[in-house]
């Protein structure tokens, strides 16, 4: 099959099918993977340590890879750190897993990132909330529609903050070339259940909540069994063992790791504003990743936060049989 320098199908439409249908196994198969953003600690970006971190989330096996979104900071790159990190993340991949890098802001900007992305051989993008200001529906499918007539690479929109798709618009949306897929983030679950009813069979969902595996129960009665995992992020064996005891039914398990790590994981998060990329980040540090503090305006945990993030930490592994 001829492709592009990229890799890629130069018929867009094969193209993004062909990238869904890879999205959809990879889902199937395991959690999906929203990587940390390494900065040194005078803040400027450690490309180095970026690239081993991502090394070791691949070799975790997740369905899928979504690095510069917002658990890697997407909102604090420039574009040269962003094209270092979706280059990064391509080459460490190797085809391995799909590839959807974050784009975002305003439609001329969010293109100014996906041909980067693009560039850099990502296979999607993850289509992050608008700056600032709230938008009716027609303004929110526009949005949308003006990216993806701007970018070979097929769309997830992801709707959170003051981005809150109605089940009309998704329908809408399903119907613009390129546009393959939602990940929620407001757990409405009566809203997402009407809406995945209105939505094609083929159209991709997948629960975009903080902490996810918390309510993964709940998406997948309203079928949608797919979640990315910010557990994933710093304790692999952890997200690990909660996808397996939960898609084998495996109930005692699930609430076992639910009680004693991850509702308490969320009680620390819920404490700080920021704290859903702050804790991730610390509890990296605390296994040795090489991925640094965050940057402003979000702040790292105090000291007595994490070490009451290293004793949940270590509770968590220990269920799971990890050290450490």
């Amino acid at each position: 099959m001829e492709t592009t320098s990229a890799g890629r199908d130069p018929d867009p439409d094969t193209g993004r099918a062909a990238v869904a249908r890879r999205l959809r196994e990879g889902m199937a198969a395991s959690v999906l993977s929203f990587p940390l953003t390494s900065f040194h600690e005078d803040g400027s970006f450690d490309a180095d340590g970026y690239r081993a971190y991502v090394a070791e989330r691949l070799a975790a096996g997740p369905g899928a890879l979504f690095p510069a979104c917002g658990t890697g900071e997407f909102f604090s790159l420039d574009e040269d750190e962003y094209r270092q990190a979706v280059t990064i993340a391509v080459e460490e991949t190797a085809g391995s897993v799909p590839v959807v890098a974050g784009t975002g802001y305003g439609w001329a900007q969010a293109l100014r990132f996906a041909r980067i992305a693009e560039d850099a051989g990502a296979d999607a993008l993850l289509v992050m909330p608008h700056y600032l200001t709230a938008a009716p529906q027609d303004g929110l499918v526009a949005q949308v529609e003006r990216i993806a007539a701007g970018t070979r690479l097929p769309l997830i929109a992801y709707q959170r903050g003051q981005v809150a798709y109605t089940a009309e618009s998704v329908r809408r949306l399903a119907r613009v070339p390129g546009v393959i897929g939602l990940k929620d983030g407001h757990s409405d679950l009566d809203r997402l259940q009407r809406t995945v009813l209105a939505a094609p069979d083929d159209f991709l969902f997948f629960n975009g909540a903080a902490t996810a595996e918390v309510q993964a129960r709940a998406y997948a009665a309203v079928g949608v069994p797919a979640y990315s995992s910010a557990v994933h992020a710093f304790a692999p064996e952890i997200a690990n063992a909660f996808l397996a005891a939960l898609r084998g039914g495996d109930t005692g398990t699930v609430d076992k790791l639910l009680r004693d790590f991850y509702v308490p994981f969320v009680e620390l998060r819920d404490r700080t504003p920021g704290y859903g990329v702050s804790l991730v980040k610390a509890a990296a540090r605390l296994r040795g990743c090489p991925v640094g503090p965050v940057r402003a305006p979000l702040t790292d945990p105090t000291a007595a936060e994490s070490a009451e993030l290293k004793t949940l930490l270590t509770v968590g592994l220990d269920l799971v049989g990890a050290a450490l």
